[in-house]
């Protein structure tokens, strides 16, 4: 039953929703503002970067708009149990899914720090299940690595940040770093939503504090 499911709490793999073994809907093949493909193959040279940081909306413009360097940006799930899930599915709390944004850059033009820098400074990364009124699983702070440099870069801006916060009276990052689980694109109507539909609802904010992590590779 999902009446009365806390959905702050994540879903054990035998409880959660069965899904699918194919996606139950169609990908656009550009992206909305940018014009490049969503999906692979995508320009060689370029690298992958994996977030979740509140509501995907609000989040993926962040990354589309951080100029110079980003190929492509699109919205999806991870970090679940559920295959192949739909939005539906994911709103109720028995997929264990993150709302996530997939980033496309070049590396030779914009570095994985500043990228890096616009999570930390897009959101709260303390408030565990929940950003703002958006509570759940689904709206958890996440960086998803795909190497060990990744993983190292994220580990030290976490610390970095973290002392920041500590700084300005926050309470501790709830930051989940993990290896890049598989991403499940959203539905068509969920990419690129803000500039679809500008005046949508985003709830996104931040902290107000700068992370040190800096603008360039450290």
């Amino acid at each position: 039953m999902l009446f009365g499911k806390d959905k702050s709490t994540m879903p054990a793999r035998a409880d959660g929703l069965p899904g699918r073994g194919h996606r139950p809907f169609d990908v656009p093949d550009r992206h909305f503002v940018l014009g490049s493909s969503l999906e692979e193959p995508w320009p060689e040279g370029t690298d992958r970067a994996l977030f979740g940081l509140g509501c995907f909306w609000g989040a993926e413009r962040k990354f589309w708009e951080a100029g110079d360097g980003v190929f492509t940006t699109a919205v999806g799930y991870a970090g679940g149990v559920t295959p192949n899930p739909t939005y539906r599915e994911v709103c109720t709390g028995m997929t264990g899914h993150n709302e996530v944004v997939l980033v496309v850059f070049e590396p030779r033009v914009l570095a994985y720090e500043q990228l890096l820098r616009i999570f930390w400074e897009s959101h709260d990364p303390t408030q565990g299940m929940r950003q703002g009124n958006d509570v759940g699983t689904q709206y958890r702070s996440g960086i998803y690595w795909f190497s060990e440099t990744q993983r190292e870069a994220a580990e030290r801006s976490r610390t970095m940040f973290g002392e920041v916060l500590a700084a300005a009276g926050y309470r501790s990052i709830t930051t989940e770093i993990v290896e890049a689980p598989e991403f499940y694109y959203a539905e068509d109507y969920h990419q690129q939503y803000l500039a679809k539909n500008p005046g949508g609802y985003c709830g996104l904010g931040g902290t107000g504090q700068s992370c040190p992590i800096g603008v360039a590779r450290t």
